[in-house]
């Protein structure tokens, strides 16, 4: 009898190392997502973009405040010379000049935020569906993201497959047709 418990108990002690054995290697990697970011040739591109339409929005403003400014100061000197009645009444008008310039600085910045957002959105969607298909065709079968948004506390140097993301990504963007997208229109631009 212990003779008997004794093979039942090597053999199956047999086929549980046969099993251990046949388990598939796990291929794990992953990507530092704020490197990913600042490299990839796109979300540098469209970074570039809003910047530009910022700065070229914020110099028109930037003139009228400077009219503004302008009109302020005279009305300093003005003043004294037109009397109360006429002081009142610029007054009020300046200030809500003033309030008009404020609205403005707002709803430029929230404007190219959103349109800018939209299209962030998009291009994070789109990177995500990449770094799928990428872990797919090289036969991984976890890829971490690591960065602003970490989900790794821990890896290794060797796992890192950024660079070679960022790499299939450029290439992905440089030989994808080059289309002029439209900016969004806002409600101001169809009034």
């Amino acid at each position: 009898m212990k003779k008997a418990l004794a093979i039942i108990s090597l053999s199956i002690l047999v086929v549980s190392c046969n099993k251990a054995t046949e388990a598939k290697e796990v291929k794990t990697a992953y990507i530092d997502t704020s490197v990913l970011m600042k490299e990839y040739t796109e979300a540098k591109d469209l970074e570039a973009k809003y910047k530009a339409q910022a700065e070229e929005k914020g110099r028109q403003l930037q003139a009228e405040i400077t009219r503004f400014k302008q009109d302020a100061a005279n009305f300093q000197s003005q003043a004294q010379a037109n009397g109360q009645q006429w002081a009142q009444q610029r007054g009020a008008e300046l200030q809500k000049r003033e309030q008009q310039l404020g609205y403005a600085q707002q709803a430029l910045s929230q404007q190219l935020q959103q349109e800018s957002g939209v299209e962030m959105d998009s291009l994070v969607s789109g990177v995500k569906k990449f770094i799928k298909e990428y872990g797919k065709k090289n036969g991984y079968s976890y890829i971490y993201g690591t960065g602003d948004a970490a989900t790794v506390l821990y890896a290794e140097d060797k796992y890192d497959i950024t660079k070679e993301v960022i790499k299939a990504l450029n290439e992905k963007y440089k030989s994808s047709p080059k289309e002029e997208k439209a900016p969004a229109k806002t409600e101001e631009a169809k009034k």
